[in-house]
């Protein structure tokens, strides 16, 4: 496999090695190149430190991956020390979609268990976020990486994982121990990268919180069919939309111009269903549209804006260049639109006097918003595409939370010693304390 390593800041350089070479390896290869000393060598990537031991594929490291190797600025430690069930991945952690807003009649329990740093815990392998590619042109798994933020190096060690989305996008809620010479800095700041193919240290792609894998099996608001890949909306019910149909939704809404300006989001949609405080805060989710859908969108953004800062489009044939003027003589500029010289009042040639009784002015027609909801929508698919309420009550009634980390365990068969897999505590199924003697004596086969 081929690697991109950077040595103390460095340029990256190519590195070949052995698919089922292990960091050792790699370390003895760098050394080598560099007249260094392996052993005093440290390899770091996606915010954590690789162990001697491991192999590069079981540190997830996919092909063209560019790591970081620095000396250690003090003794190294011990390798053998390194627990690797404390150590951040950041190939494995899930991130969930937004956060119900807290009503108050969940229990605790229930909440804490959305957005956990947890391994593997959607049981697909597959990450549990994804991001909007430009090169690919589409929506696609994606990969999170870490930097520090004062020195901009991805040489940065996190302290513990992000276990919410909040933890990526705010500044400063992560830190970490930066290994570059000179940099002193521990804030961690998260970035994502398509995983679909190899990407350089300044490729970006812009992560989409609302997309998350099924692992609900919610089927979709619109078409209720349960597919692997969904949008769930930040309303109070987080109703399920999949792709296609939010595609679909998209477009219905931009051809009858019912998106809505929101001062502070711009150009956005709410829940199909209509429901309250649901809007679409990252606006990249509108390019599933496709991009020449996409730049309407973005030219219909635009004339909405200018008719709600109180100005007015060129009625002139296939201009629509957004104007403000205070008079009623209005002329388009040439250099943007059609260089059409207009009554503001009625929209027809500028004229002197009063408008004619039967010019009626249309300032709301080009890009108003109307009221109505026509993407189809009916009853039942509301109650059954809810992200959370069924779901939770599920995990109410078949889990019971873990006494160390209260994150809810299912019991699916087997004996009452009960082993979490999020802290690792054993513990007993039946009296909910630490798995002791006596529990296995009298509790074990209950």
């Amino acid at each position: 496999m081929l690697v991109w390593v950077c040595y103390n800041q460095g340029a990256p350089v190519a590195v070949e090695i052995e698919d089922e070479a292990s960091v050792s390896d790699l370390k003895r290869e760098v050394g080598g190149r560099l007249g260094v000393e392996s052993e005093r060598l440290r390899v770091l990537f996606a915010g954590r430190e690789l162990r001697n031991v491991d192999s590069l594929r079981s540190c997830d490291l996919p092909e063209q991956s560019t790591v970081h190797v620095v000396l250690p600025r003090t003794r190294p430690q011990d390798q053998a020390d390194l627990d690797p069930d404390h150590s951040v991945s950041l190939t494995r952690v899930e991130l969930s979609p937004p956060e119900d807003p807290e009503s108050g009649e969940e229990p605790q329990e229930l909440r804490a268990e959305e957005g956990r740093c947890t391994e593997g815990h959607s049981g697909t392998g597959r990450s549990s976020f994804f991001v909007f590619c430009k090169r690919c042109g589409g929506v696609r798994e994606g990969k999170l990486r870490v930097r520090c933020k004062t020195c901009q190096q991805s040489t940065l060690t996190l302290d513990q994982g992000p276990s919410c989305w909040d933890d990526v996008q705010s500044p400063g809620r992560i830190h970490g121990v930066c290994h570059s010479d000179g940099c002193d800095g521990g804030d961690a700041e998260f970035f994502f990268k398509c995983a679909s193919h190899p990407t350089s240290q300044d490729e970006r792609s812009v992560a989409l919180d609302l997309v998350t894998l099924n692992s609900r099996k919610v089927p979709c608001v619109a078409c209720m069919d349960t597919m692997d890949v969904v949008v769930v909306f930040p309303c109070a019910e987080r109703h399920v939309i999949c792709l296609d149909c939010f595609r679909g939704y998209a477009r219905t809404r931009l051809d009858e111009r019912q998106f809505v300006h929101d001062r502070e989001l711009g150009y956005t949609l709410p829940c199909p269903a209509g429901c309250e405080d649901s809007l679409i805060k990252e606006l990249h989710h509108f390019r599933v549209m496709g991009q020449e859908q996409y730049e309407r969108y973005l030219r219909f953004g635009a004339e909405q804006c200018v008719l709600q800062l109180g100005g007015l489009l060129c009625p002139g044939r296939g201009c629509g260049a957004g104007l403000v003027s205070q008079t009623r003589r209005v002329e388009c500029d040439i250099r943007a639109g059609c260089g059409l010289v207009f009554c503001k009042d009625c929209r027809g040639p500028y004229h002197q006097g009063a408008c004619p009784d039967d010019t009626q002015a249309p300032p709301a027609a080009e890009g108003a918003t109307p009221t109505g909801q026509t993407f189809p929508v009916d009853r039942e698919a509301l109650v059954r595409s809810r992200w959370d309420r069924d779901s939770l009550l599920f995990i109410k009634e078949s889990t019971k939370p873990c006494p160390q980390c209260c994150a809810p365990v299912q019991k699916n068969g087997g004996c009452s010693h009960m082993l979490c897999p999020l802290c690792g505590a054993e513990w007993c199924w039946v009296c909910g304390t630490p798995w002791s003697r006596d529990c296995m004596g009298n509790h074990w086969f209950q």
